[in-house]
């Protein structure tokens, strides 16, 4: 059974940074693709980032490149996104997913979720 378990989100000034975290557990991670996502009240669940746990690779969603950063300890199991000159519309609430060999930014194809950080800029 695999499980995330992020933190790391709370209330920042625009123009902040914060540091999400996401535990994995459950499995040896070598052939998954860790993912973060991000929801908005009244919007759909959107890509964010995406790291390839054995490889490193990584991709980001345009709105976030350049001031967003993923990565992975694998002694920890643990995924960080670090998110720098946060702006009020980065306001979300932000997910932790996991697939296995596969490479994707579609929310459907991950298979496990964590239950969410929320994340709150303010202006």
């Amino acid at each position: 059974q695999v499980q995330l378990v992020e933190s790391g989100g709370g209330l920042v000034q625009a123009g902040g940074s914060l540091r999400l975290s996401c535990t994995a557990s459950g499995r040896t991670f070598s052939s998954y693709t860790l993912g973060w996502f991000r929801q908005a009240p009244g919007k759909e669940r959107e890509f964010v980032a995406a790291v390839a746990w054995i490889s490193g690779s990584t991709v980001y969603a345009d709105a976030v490149k350049g001031r967003g950063t993923i990565s992975r300890d694998n002694a920890k199991n643990t995924v960080y996104l670090q998110m720098n000159s946060l702006k009020p519309e980065d306001t979300a609430v932000y997910y932790c997913a996991a697939l296995e060999k596969r490479f994707t930014r579609i929310p459907r194809e991950y298979d496990y979720w964590g239950q969410g950080t929320q994340v709150t800029v303010s202006s």
